[in-house]
């Protein structure tokens, strides 16, 4: 076959390539670094043309155009699966709309129910065999495209090219337009410095992880600083599975600590389905062939996370009730983020031989005012439950860690009020017993 051949027959002006858009149709933009700009930009250039064009994306980290240039929302309608700091804005300004899921279930949920009229994703240039690489979008974007009328992709000069057990590449038979034109460089999610509360939340974990862990983290500051102290430790023979590989992974590593050695499922490789942080992260999984990237309804299934011995799954929550209910993406109705991978990995970890899952916070929280907040509340009051009580395990927070597997709701309420802040454990104890939840045996 003639690739090159088949790729300049394809090949357009990301403005002819939009042409095929039309009012009323469902277009998807993939997840954070696939975000095609190029096409976007010439998407939002036609809004006058267009009504009622339905968009879906997550965790992209660029400005939107065709969000930007349409604030009444007369033309296109953005969504999002799991918000981005930028998409919260979004959602704050009315111009982003959340649909909930688990993550593992994403791709399922486009190949069984949903409708995609056009799928426009950004790619690394084609090899000389007719593969473009999907890069560190590869855990949804095949099974995305697979489901859509029209596949457009965009090359990005830029994105590194990432190996994999399958699904990080589509073929150009597979591919309905071809867009090029230069990019700048790639978005970075900065790490967040670390605070002496995130500090105290690593120490605790820092003592339930064994030699030959495998090791998954969720996106924040005490994971980050975590990985920090992880590489500095003498633990060794350390392990990757995860859903999104972020710079902590890349301390480990470059300290000699994660090996992968040790797993009892894939070893040798780490796993993941996403990428995204600072250069380093991008620098690390560009053509390297211990990182295996594979769709996430693989990586992130429970049944796949339960075959991996002493699986470690550490994620950052925003509050708990004192019932054990888990809200780890909304600040009441408003949309912080998304369920993600975070559930996932409570079942997974929960199946795994010697696994532990855990989810952190501070303690408490300032708001706007300067007012200081507890993020153990007795009841939850219109915030979003990512995790039920029934499966919340192992909570941490910088005044010691619990865990509330098989315990009544008193016992909740009393582990909890535990590892809460001093100045309101008081008043948690009162609500408590408002609750029926405290008997007069619990510690005051």
């Amino acid at each position: 076959m003639d690739y090159l051949a088949e790729y300049k027959s394809k090949l357009c002006t990301a403005d002819e390539a939009v042409k095929i858009v039309k009012s009323g149709d469902w277009v998807d933009y993939g997840t954070n670094l696939s975000f095609p700009e190029l096409l976007d930009e010439a998407l939002a250039k036609r809004k006058e043309e267009l009504r009622d064009v339905k968009i879906r994306g997550n965790l992209i980290l660029n400005p939107i155009k065709v969000v930007e240039s349409d604030p009444l929302r007369e033309h296109f309608i953005y969504n999002s699966w799991h918000c981005s700091a930028y998409e919260r804005k979004l959602c704050d300004q009315g111009l982003c709309n959340f649909i909930p899921m688990i993550f593992r279930n994403l791709v399922p949920y486009y190949r069984h129910f949903l409708t995609v009229n056009v799928a426009m994703c950004a790619a690394a240039p084609m090899d000389r065999h007719g593969y473009f690489n999907l890069s560190v979008a590869s855990g949804v974007a095949k099974g995305i495209l697979d489901t859509a009328d029209v596949v457009i992709l965009e090359v990005n000069e830029r994105l590194p090219k990432v190996c994999g057990g399958y699904g990080q590449t589509i073929h150009i038979s597979e591919v309905d337009k071809i867009v090029e034109g230069e990019h700048g460089p790639l978005p970075q999610v900065p790490m967040h410095p670390a605070t002496e509360e995130d500090r105290a939340v690593a120490n605790e974990l820092m003592t339930m992880i064994p030699n030959g862990a495998t090791l998954q983290f969720g996106i924040g500051g005490m994971p980050n600083v975590l990985g920090s102290m992880l590489a500095e430790s003498d633990l060794k023979d350390l392990g990757m599975h995860t859903e999104l590989c972020s710079d902590a992974y890349v301390a480990l590593t470059e300290a000699g600590k994660l090996t992968n050695a040790k797993k009892s499922y894939l070893p040798g490789l780490g796993v993941t389905g996403m990428a995204f942080g600072t250069e380093k992260v991008y620098e690390f999984v560009d053509e390297n062939p211990g990182v295996a990237f594979m769709p996430l309804e693989i990586v992130n299934a429970p049944e796949t996370i339960g075959k991996i011995d002493h699986m470690i799954s550490i994620n950052n929550c925003i509050a708990v009730d004192l019932y054990g209910q888990v809200n780890a993406e909304s600040a009441g109705m408003r949309q912080i983020s998304g369920t993600g991978g975070q559930l996932d990995y409570l079942t997974g970890a929960a199946m795994s031989r010697g696994g532990k899952a855990f989810l952190c916070m501070t303690s408490t929280y300032r708001q706007k005012d300067g007012t200081i907040r507890s993020r153990i509340v007795p009841t939850f009051n219109g915030d979003i439950v990512t995790d039920p009580r029934s499966q919340a395990y192992y909570m941490v927070t910088e005044y010691g860690m619990v865990n509330l597997v098989g315990r009544s709701t008193w016992e909740r309420a009393e582990l909890l009020i535990s590892i809460a802040h001093p100045d309101f454990r008081d008043e948690l104890i009162r609500e408590a017993e408002k609750h029926g939840i405290w008997i007069q045996s619990n510690k005051r």
